[in-house]
């Protein structure tokens, strides 16, 4: 997804995401995607135009297949954060979802599973060692 939209007054900045849309559309094409979702209409032909570069007129790249991933449910369960957990990440989440900063309901529902994830899991830890829990979340929302 590309949550980026053109910007009116500035051309530098709207050049700037006008790159970012093309980047990751690019990306998205590349990696085997049949289409993608923009943020606004006008944008939909800079995404056209990159899933063209890759597509040319097939309806899709079903048979762009990846053997070398394979992944186990086990492995779907395996939950490990990547980067530290913050009490400003958690707060971030919390925010996205209660106190009208929701761009969509995908980027809410991505906060809360994610929340949800760090109350649940033993390495739901932040960063200065304090475990995520439900009566954390719920004092981060006073």
């Amino acid at each position: 997804m590309s949550a980026l939209i053109p910007i009116k007054n500035d051309s530098q900045a709207n050049d700037k995401a006008m790159g970012g849309v093309r980047s990751d559309k690019a990306l998205d094409a590349g990696d085997g995607h049949d289409g993608g979702w923009v943020a606004h209409l006008g944008l939909m032909p800079i995404a056209m135009e990159e899933f063209v570069k890759v597509l040319g007129n097939k309806p899709n790249q079903i048979t762009k297949q990846r053997e070398d991933v394979q992944v186990t449910a086990a492995d779907l369960l395996d939950f490990r954060p990547e980067d530290p957990i913050t009490e400003g990440g958690v707060r971030g989440n919390i925010k996205v979802g209660i106190h009208n900063l929701m761009e969509d309901a995908t980027t809410a529902e991505i906060s809360r599973s994610q929340v949800w994830q760090w109350i649940r899991s033993p390495k739901g830890k932040l960063d200065e060692g304090r475990k995520v829990t439900a009566e954390m979340v719920r004092a981060f929302t006073q």
